[in-house]
């Protein structure tokens, strides 16, 4: 036995045995051993896994156990029953219908920066989940509707699709969860309206076979012509012709404990009737709003009611429980003359104001204690996206990186595009300064330990 062997054999080690969904996002071994020295930085990191995948019991009782050096079993640690993909409040769009926009790199050092961690694309480009992975940013992949027929009659195709796409870049970039086709119910090719289910199941049936099913959260977006009517909210229903495929979605979504995702934009909903919305409504901006009068709740703004109107829709189809979360909502800050209120000053105005109201981390009227969470639309102008001018220009920022408008938000111009990656700076591993903050931090909860 060499020296090396037997300074290590000699070493104290505590042992971590691990469930195994979480041993991949660890290591892909069962068992994992850490020697334990006097510097205990090492813990930090992965109290930080735990704490951020919301995978713990009692943070003080890993931290003590750690450093004493007596075993841990992470089985006996309590976890979520389901996989939640949106573990903040703000996310962002990341559409990539243009020839002139950052590369997925330069995006990476571009959403670091706006301390933005939710993302969400519209397939699984690898280019992407490369650049993501490391960075600790959260991402959602998307399956796009021309593959639904694909995957809804083939489940050998769908495992494929999910090793290939999610699997092999586990766990270094973070693949939260799996959005399988978007708009799709309610949308002009009445083809996918009933292979929808079918892709659904057999998506998450593979990742229950490569065991990433309490990793990677299966959903589909769905836009307000899933509906019959929703104003009040609460007279929200859904439409007739697609409720026979929406309920058994539901259930299934129910069973695997999917939320119902929305695309909500009061932008639309305003552009289609100015003469008699009131744009402050739309824009969080003040004004006396609209009365529920079945639920005898008031609402100040459009975004609030119309998450308020999916629940009714839901509760009205015996899904009271099911989440609600907004996978799109933005502004265009141009558009046609017959888009009204398309223009930078109502795009700044609402993203603003959208901004400080997620960060306030409360619910909506109906929903109280249902923060809102919500996916914003889009990163970047699109300049190759077909249809109304609007659809070019929902971006925070503008193909070169720099901001469309200030809401708070830095952006990467031409002059800081040699700046060096956030993304490598993380990659090169714990600096001396992270250990310093790693100790401190150990420190503190020694301190509140004792």
């Amino acid at each position: 036995m060499s020296q090396e062997e037997e300074a290590l054999r000699a070493t104290p080690t505590t042992r971590f045995s691990f469930n195994s969904q979480f041993d991949r996002q660890i290591n892909p071994t069962a068992l994992v051993s850490f020697p334990l020295h006097e510097n205990f930085s090492l813990l930090l990191p992965l109290l930080c896994i735990l704490l951020h995948s919301n995978r713990y019991f009692n943070a003080f009782f890993i931290y003590t156990n750690f450093v004493h050096g007596r075993p841990i079993n992470v089985r006996s640690i309590e976890v979520p029953a389901f996989v939640q993909a949106f573990t903040g409040t703000y996310g962002i769009n990341y559409g990539k219908i243009a020839n002139n926009i950052p590369s997925p790199d330069e995006v990476v050092t571009l959403l670091r920066a706006a301390k933005i961690r939710n993302v969400r694309i519209y397939d699984a480009d690898h280019s992407v989940l490369r650049a993501f992975s490391g960075t600790g940013l959260e991402i959602v992949v998307g399956l796009p509707n021309g593959q639904l027929q694909n995957m809804s009659s083939n489940a050998d195709h769908a495992l494929s699709w999910v090793k290939e796409n999610v699997q092999s870049f586990l766990p270094d970039t973070r693949i939260r969860g799996i959005a399988v086709g978007n708009e799709v119910l309610g949308g002009d090719d009445f083809s996918l309206w009933g292979v929808l289910l079918g892709a659904v199941k057999n998506i998450y049936n593979a990742t229950k076979k490569l065991h990433l099913d309490q990793l990677v959260q299966i959903s589909t977006a769905n836009s307000f012509a899933v509906f019959m009517n929703s104003y009040p909210p609460s007279s929200c229903k859904f439409n007739d012709n697609v409720s026979q495929y929406m309920n058994p979605l539901l259930e299934f979504f129910q069973q695997i404990g999917s939320p119902f995702c929305l695309n909500a934009y009061p932008f639309l909903a305003y552009a289609s009737d100015p003469e008699h919305i009131d744009i402050n409504y739309a824009l969080f901006e003040p004004t006396k709003g609209i009365y529920d009068p079945t639920y005898r709740l008031h609402y100040d703004n459009m975004l609030d009611a119309q998450i308020d109107a999916a629940y009714a829709a839901l509760e009205n189809a015996g899904f009271q429980k099911m989440e609600v979360i907004v996978t799109e909502t933005g502004w265009a800050s141009n558009g046609d003359q017959s888009e009204a209120g398309a223009n930078v000053t109502n795009a700044r105005t609402y993203n603003y104001n959208l901004r400080k109201r997620l960060a306030k981390r409360k619910g909506t009227p109906h929903r109280p204690k249902n923060v809102v969470k919500a996916y914003i639309f889009a990163l970047f102008n699109e300049n190759e996206k077909p249809g109304h001018l609007s659809e070019k220009n929902y971006g925070l920022f503008k193909a070169d990186g720099s901001i469309s408008y200030d809401i708070g938000f830095h952006g990467v111009n031409a002059g800081q595009s040699s700046l060096l990656s956030l993304k490598n700076i993380y990659t090169q591993g714990l600096s001396w300064s992270y250990t310093m903050v790693f100790s401190l931090s150990s420190l503190i909860l020694l301190i509140l330990w004792s």
